[in-house]
């Protein structure tokens, strides 16, 4: 677990938007429960992926269609939750930081760790855009 400190700034990037923070199991059953659309991100202290990731999907709401819903889990801080996301999210691996989209609780668009790192958060945000226009 990383110490509170580190990862506040960090949460705060996303809460400040509009984020909700998913901190149990429940939280994450009851947040892709919801009719509509959800988007998840799986935050990370990782600098070479989160660090564009969290702006990316910052900058990805400004546009005409977005998601219902605004949620993100902590990988390294809340793992409960963090594990029922990742589990939502099969087929695909585990990977830190993620983005998800889900429609009615059921996965629709994925962005993994290797289609973030080395990405500028321009990118992130276009693909993010483009998911929104389709499924919202």
């Amino acid at each position: 677990m990383y110490p509170q400190e580190l990862v506040e700034p960090m949460q705060k990037e996303l809460t400040s938007v509009g984020f909700k923070e998913l901190k149990s199991k429940d939280d994450v059953k009851q947040a892709l429960a919801q009719k509509g659309t959800t988007l998840v991100l799986v935050n990370s202290v990782c600098g070479c992926a989160a660090a564009n990731a969290r702006p990316g999907a910052k900058m990805s709401l400004e546009n005409a269609k977005n998601p219902d819903h605004l949620t993100t889990v902590f990988a390294g801080v809340d793992k409960e939750a963090t594990d029922e996301a990742r589990s939502q999210m099969v087929p695909f691996p585990p990977s830190s930081p993620s983005i998800a989209l889900f429609k009615d609780g059921e996965i629709v668009h994925m962005l993994e760790r290797h289609h973030i790192e080395g990405r500028p958060a321009e990118m992130i945000a276009d693909n993010l855009k483009s998911a929104y226009e389709e499924h919202c």
